[in-house]
């Protein structure tokens, strides 16, 4: 399911899949500070049905979701949409960084991190 559409730089999509509302406001507005074009949900389910429609270049992915775990979900996204960066967002401890890595996220930010941390590893992924 390969687009090459999908994997250009000019693709400045980002989805954020977050269920914190003030992480999300947070997260959305250093984004699109950095002109990026951020769309958020809120589960697992609901970001199935957003990849359905949309491709964005980059996934901010949280582990605890109300309908499951972001590092469970890591394998799907990486089976059907290779091309997407993966950054894992959590506040879990460092083993959950070396389970992300190894199931395909592209990058991990343990919480707290900071606005340098977060567009470092975007602009590192996108450019």
């Amino acid at each position: 399911m390969t687009n090459s559409a999908n994997t250009n730089s000019a693709n400045r999509n980002v989805l954020l899949i977050e269920d914190d509302g003030e992480i999300c406001l947070l997260l959305n507005i250093i984004l699109d500070q950095a002109n990026l074009i951020v769309e958020h949900v809120k589960t697992l389910a609901a970001a199935d049905a957003y990849l359905e429609n949309k491709l964005p270049a980059l996934i901010l992915l949280d582990n605890r979701l109300p309908d499951g775990y972001g590092l469970d979900y890591i394998g799907h996204l990486k089976t059907n949409y290779p091309w997407i960066k993966i950054i894992v967002i959590t506040g879990v401890d460092a083993a959950a960084a070396d389970f992300a890595l190894e199931a395909g996220a592209d990058a991990f930010l343990k919480k707290p991190f900071n606005k340098t941390q977060l567009l470092a590893s975007v602009n590192l992924l996108l450019n």
